[in-house]
């Protein structure tokens, strides 16, 4: 299983929300390739890039910040955040990303989205899917669509789809747990899938829990930065695991 930190960024600098909800933000490093520094020096091999801004822009704003951190250390980041067209995309690869993530462009615009897994690869193109109450929630968490989480899913995969991040936006930045039932529910309906984890995730034994039930992949943010989570015993579990 991955075990991928998150950076969420605003104004060039590393943040957390609470919800998704843009007035919890909370600064945690001024320069975002100082964490990811110590994420790699804790045995970390990957890295969940948010670019906040662009989220709300609808376009990619924050690619420096990508190119400072693959230039300067060997996490494979994946990127997503306010991509929209063919141009972030390109901004975001150039800039080092390895794989992007999608979420309010397969909403709104599918066969943009659809276009990009066709060109990079289904290896390239992550599908984010974000939810409240099992809807899926667009615009940087701003807003809820009328689409159901397990069939917006499974429409995907039809069309070749592998990645999905899947965030509870109930859960994320509440160092409450994530949401066990809903992944669980998720992989009964598409065990093919790499599920991603992501929300609410607050011990070394939720990341257990994760891994048995089959996710590919956890994504940690607040409970790495409020110390939930030290840097050592993350380190001591990657090595175990």
């Amino acid at each position: 299983m991955r075990i991928i930190p998150a950076i969420d960024i605003i104004d060039g600098k590393c943040v957390r929300l609470a919800k998704g909800d843009y007035d919890t933000k909370k600064v945690y490093y001024e320069n975002p390739l100082d964490a990811a520094k110590q994420f790699e020096d804790s045995g970390v091999e990957f890295l969940h890039l948010v670019d906040l801004d662009g989220a709300k822009a609808n376009h990619i704003v924050n690619y420096k910040t990508i190119a400072q951190i693959a230039s300067k250390t060997n996490l494979k980041i994946d990127f997503g955040g306010g991509l929209k067209s063919d141009t972030d995309l390109y901004i975001a690869f150039e800039s080092g990303a390895t794989q992007i993530t999608g979420g309010s462009i397969a909403v709104k615009n599918p066969l943009t989205f659809i276009s990009w897994v066709e060109k990079y690869g289904a290896d390239k193109i992550i599908l984010g899917a974000d939810v409240f109450d099992e809807n899926i929630a667009t615009n940087g968490w701003l807003k809820t669509s009328s689409k159901k989480l397990i069939p917006f899913i499974q429409d995907y995969v039809n069309q070749g789809i592998k990645f999905v991040i899947c965030t509870d936006i109930s859960k994320d930045g509440m160092l409450q747990g994530p949401s066990f039932l809903l992944y669980d529910k998720v992989l009964k309906a598409t065990p093919n899938i790499h599920l991603i984890a992501s929300g609410g995730i607050t011990t070394l034994a939720d990341l257990k829990t994760l891994k048995k039930l089959g996710c590919k992949g956890a994504i940690i943010g607040k409970a790495l930065y409020e110390n939930s989570i030290s840097l050592k015993s993350l380190e001591q579990f990657i090595l175990n695991n």
